[in-house]
């Protein structure tokens, strides 16, 4: 009978855990007040913030232009509304008004300062916006990692940022200029401020994400609502409610200031998408696993244990509460229904890869409870193994992401670098045209077009789809409605240039294949600038997705991306 109470006073003379069976979790720890150390803290705003932000900043400096959509319907419309001059997309007709202004807005608060500043040096201005993106995801994935370290742990938010700043789709999708990416900073924040118990907060966080960024994200964002609103009814109800009507109501007067008429582009584009028989297949499609090689291509190991996280879950949720499971569980649902869409672009995940990298983070950390008994604190050899093998297993995944990026960023930057080039021969004077040809999809924007090149014209190299047209401020600019604007990917007759001798420069991708360019043509184009890029269908996969010492540029195949100059006469 001695021995027995003395068993069991000896955890509260020395402070262990009780013989109780509830699961450890980092809420049994004791609070600051009662003297927790610093692991109790967790993680210090600083030091994350900091990291963060180099990372965002090499990525804004960095950064390739992923998809023409982010040129021609973020980047063109923002440099309109500084410069009076770029190209106007079908969803941007008045006529169909998919788009808002109030997210173009958005961005014009650094765009507008930067022009102020640089002037006439519009590629500073570009990236003066990028840098204002990375500083936002920068911000908001820090909220997440500091929520996530003092909540569960030190250990697991230094995972998570480490993954923030270092994976690959992270690095790329931080300072892209898409509403995908305004959800995903948006579902950073709105996470975090959920792990605080801001649950008001998090609902207006998650509107912002919704309809000032992307609408369809409504049911990425539908667990942190829920929650939140179980919670704590009240406050996040009115909070969402008064967000969303001041967002749709300031979007609706946008839109009317821009579009000369009463329209709501989140309902269009719901209508369009949803109701009207959206044909986004006009614009591709893709098989069910494409964002299954998507996600590994862009978090190697990485998506793999973050897809692991729902089979380990009764062995996670020995340690955390069910929170980190509303957290997360969005990246399941959003994946799951994204797959089952015919149209699929790498773009569409984005306003989950937070969450890729805290659920590897969780799942991380975790291997040794895979070989801990359920009730035991003693440790066998598996598991003091494991928690040896943890820091190899994250330094896999940010070497892997490192070869990612590296192999994205020199293979496939020729088109921003060589824009730049232009710069450099302003002596073919005012009035100058560039012309483009099959190359349009890597237009880099109007950005990098100098004041006296005149004109941008496409010139038909056989593409047969609907092409952008410049804004028209004869029709009324943004309230213009182009009669050859369509929503079928109808290609006009008007989107090309008819005489080709009024270019005087050209751009061009010059590959290995059995057919004439343009600029072999010696008598008519001078090359003055040529840069690498990666012949993507002539390179293997392994090679060209990932960069291998010694193989990466032995093994790839690479064209040339040249500005042509015709030869005066």
């Amino acid at each position: 009978m001695d021995l027995t109470t003395t068993r069991q006073r000896r955890p509260l003379i020395t402070g262990s855990s009780s013989s109780s069976s509830k699961p450890y979790s980092k809420t049994d720890k004791p609070s600051r007040s009662n003297g927790g150390d610093a692991e109790d803290r967790g993680l210090g705003w600083f030091l994350p913030f900091i990291a963060l932000c180099y990372l965002r900043y090499m990525s804004a400096t960095s950064n390739i232009v992923h998809d023409c959509d982010e040129v021609f319907n973020y980047w063109e419309p923002l440099h309109y509304l500084l410069y009076k001059s770029g190209f106007q997309t079908w969803e941007y007709s008045s006529n169909f008004a998919l788009r808002s202004y109030l997210y173009i807005l958005f961005h014009e608060l650094a765009g507008r300062p930067a022009a102020w500043w640089f002037g006439d040096d519009k590629v500073r201005v570009f990236y003066a916006v990028r840098l204002f993106l990375g500083l936002v995801s920068a911000v908001s994935d820090t909220v997440l990692v500091v929520a996530i370290s003092r909540k569960y742990g030190k250990r697991l938010g230094t995972y998570a940022v480490a993954m923030l700043c270092l994976t690959s789709g992270c690095f790329f999708a931080s300072t892209s200029f898409l509403p995908s990416s305004f959800s995903m900073y948006a579902m950073s924040l709105s996470s975090g401020l959920l792990l605080f118990e801001k649950y008001a907060m998090a609902v207006a966080v998650s509107v912002v994400g919704v309809i000032l960024g992307w609408p369809f994200s409504i049911l990425a964002f539908l667990p942190v609502v829920i929650y939140s609103l179980v919670k704590r009814f009240k406050q996040a109800f009115i909070s969402g409610a008064v967000t969303s009507i001041l967002l749709l109501g300031g979007s609706v007067l946008v839109d009317y200031y821009y579009y000369k008429r009463w329209t709501s582009s989140v309902l269009n584009l719901l209508i369009y998408n949803v109701l009207g028989g959206g044909e986004s297949h006009l614009y591709g499609t893709e098989g069910p696993l494409f964002y299954i090689r998507n996600g590994f291509n862009n978090f190697n190991l990485c998506f793999v244990l973050a897809i692991l996280f729902i089979a380990l879950y009764p062995v996670i949720r020995r340690k955390y509460d069910r929170c980190l499971l509303v957290v997360i569980s969005p990246m399941y649902i959003w994946l799951a229904f994204m797959s089952l869409q015919p149209h699929k672009e790498e773009r569409f995940l984005y306003p989950i890869y937070p969450l890729i990298c805290v659920s590897a983070s969780a799942v991380i950390e975790n291997i040794p409870e895979l070989f801990r008994e359920k009730y035991s604190t003693s440790e066998n050899l598996l598991v003091t193994i494991t928690k040896y093998l943890r820091p190899v297993i994250l330094g896999i995944i940010l070497c892997a992401s490192h070869a990612r990026t590296f192999s994205i960023i020199n293979g496939y930057s020729a088109p921003l670098e060589v824009y730049k080039l232009l710069e450099h021969h302003d002596d073919a004077g005012p009035g100058s045209v560039l012309c483009v040809g099959s190359e349009w999809h890597r237009y880099p924007s109007s950005f990098f077009v100098p004041d006296y090149i005149s004109e941008v014209r496409w010139i038909d190299d056989g593409f047969r789809g609907l092409l952008p047209f410049p804004f028209n401020n004869t029709l009324g600019g943004t309230a213009a409605s182009p009669p050859h604007f369509n929503n079928k990917n109808q290609a006009s007759d008007e989107q090309f240039l008819k005489k080709i001798e009024s270019c005087t420069f050209l751009i061009e991708l010059q590959l290995s294949r059995p057919y004439p360019y343009r600029g072999s043509d010696l008598s008519t184009w001078e090359t003055i600038a040529v840069l690498p890029y990666l012949d993507r269908e002539l390179s293997p996969a392994k090679y060209r997705s990932f960069f291998i010492p010694y193989k990466w540029q032995e093994k790839n195949v690479f064209g040339k991306y040249v500005i042509l100059r015709r030869v005066p006469k």
